[in-house]
């Protein structure tokens, strides 16, 4: 930007037909923005959600300060990787706004989707816990606040909070109970009974409290998530209309009975 700027003021000094200054200011400024939106900030950290989180519930005023100090947020673009499979595990990651999956890729490009993660939800506990490289990709479904808090600030927690811990023990036990519906589901079940299974762990109190009866989303993210077609999903998303389990608006599901919707089979 630095060599732009000498460039013009060095034609406007030996131009035998001097600029107007009301155009070189313009210019340096057009170009000055420009390197700006090149550049975007950092979202700002959003104390009051962080510590809102049900994990924080129980921790000292000292082990917030801790937590509130020690956490990075970062602006995730849709499309984009909030971490990669393989890569060392330094952070605890959660969702502060938007949509990420967890899915795993093979090397001739089969692709398999685990699950999604709404604002709210946290993932990574696991790789920490045992200092394992990761072993799934996390992408952003939309543009998302992704908090990373580093390993010795979780280590820190673990260490000295018994209501932490008992939060970790809650969320490894809904974790694997999600995946263990999750693969009998996809093996038994058909399209709409998959679709039910997705939905209703979106709206898991434990995993996900933020998420109470309607969560924002499209059918293309569906999609992303069960590993369906938009057009399968739409057609299935009808039939749960039909069995009066969801209500259908523009980008919003909302779940009418969330027990029948577990239990559902298609």
């Amino acid at each position: 930007m630095r060599r732009h700027l000498c460039e013009i003021m060095r034609a406007s000094t030996h131009d035998s037909k001097p600029r107007a200054p009301a155009r070189i200011v313009r210019v340096i400024i057009t170009i000055a923005m420009r390197a700006k939106s090149k550049v975007p900030e950092p979202p700002a950290l959003d104390t009051f959600a962080l510590l809102s989180m049900r994990w924080a519930e129980g921790l000292t005023a000292e082990l917030r300060r801790r937590v509130v100090t020690e956490t990075t947020v970062r602006r995730v673009l849709s499309g984009r990787f909030v971490c990669r499979k393989g890569e060392p595990v330094e952070y605890w990651i959660g969702v502060i706004e938007g949509l990420v999956k967890l899915s795993s890729g093979s090397r001739e490009g089969k692709t398999i989707s685990f699950t999604g993660i709404p604002a709210g939800g946290w993932f990574g506990e696991g790789s920490l816990l045992k200092s394992e490289p990761r072993r799934y990709d996390a992408v952003a479904l939309r543009d998302s606040v992704v908090a990373y808090m580093p390993r010795d600030t979780f280590t820190l927690l673990l260490d000295s909070s018994v209501a932490f811990n008992r939060f970790l023990l809650t969320q490894l036990n809904e974790r694997l109970g999600q995946f263990i519906a999750m693969v009998e589901h996809d093996r038994l079940l058909g399209p709409e009974g998959r679709l039910a299974t997705e939905l209703a762990a979106l709206f898991n109190p434990h995993l996900y409290p933020g998420n109470r009866s309607t969560l924002r989303i499209s059918q293309e993210e569906l999609a992303h998530l069960v590993g369906l077609s938009r057009q399968r999903v739409n057609k299935a998303l009808k039939r749960l209309v039909e069995d009066r389990l969801v209500r259908i608006d523009y980008r919003d599901v909302t779940i009418l009975d969330i027990e029948r919707l577990r239990r559902y089979e298609g």
